[in-house]
């Protein structure tokens, strides 16, 4: 089964249990496409989380609690 298949059966699965029964059934080879695919997905949905975070100004208590701790040498190089 190719990838681009197996994306489109996915539509027909609602369940975590139904995904990962969907992807154990797939070649090895498969599985690590469906993998890569995850990697790059989550990683947009945390790229895209953090750039709202940050625009939303979430971040910058972190930012001046770490200027401080620099500033009072609180922080090794």
């Amino acid at each position: 089964m190719r990838f681009h298949a197996f994306a489109i059966n996915l539509i027909f699965v609602s369940t975590v249990a139904e995904i990962e029964s969907a992807i154990s059934s797939l070649p090895v080879k498969d599985a690590w496409s469906v993998a890569g695919w995850l990697r790059d997905y989550l990683d947009a949905k945390w790229d895209k989380e953090m750039d709202e975070d940050i625009a939303a100004g979430r971040l910058d208590p972190l930012w001046e609690k770490a200027k401080a701790d620099i500033a009072a040498g609180r922080v090794k190089p």
